[in-house]
């Protein structure tokens, strides 16, 4: 069993996790220790569980629009977001310059879900 001691908001916590899992799980203590950064360079002066409240909120609203936009595209509807679905090609896909901006911009979406995810 692995174990790591994460450094969040200014406090050291050890963590156990599986052997082979200690670079993700410190990836993800650098993201809360971020977003704990972020809150207080707004001003937000509050304790320690409370902070770690509103960063595990913040991550559980991003969680859950990733979970809403993913089953959104494989049930093949585009963005749960509202964004427009994809156009008909009326000549044919290699004739409709619509078709092809629209899948540019899904490309672009798909590509920055990918990067958020895979973000330290």
């Amino acid at each position: 069993m692995g174990q790591v001691t994460i450094r969040v908001g200014g406090y050291t916590h050890p963590v156990a996790c599986q052997d082979g899992q200690e670079a993700h799980l410190e990836r993800m203590g650098a993201e809360v220790d971020r977003r704990i950064g972020a809150l207080r360079a707004m001003g937000m002066q509050f304790g320690e569980s409370r902070m770690l409240l509103l960063a595990a909120l913040q991550l559980a609203d991003e969680a859950s629009d990733l979970r809403e936009e993913l089953a959104a595209l494989k049930a093949g509807r585009g963005s749960a977001g509202g964004a427009e679905t994809a156009p008909a090609p009326a000549g044919g896909i290699a004739e409709d310059p619509r078709f092809a901006e629209w899948l540019n911009r899904l490309a672009e979406r798909i590509e920055g879900i990918a990067a958020a995810l895979e973000a330290p």
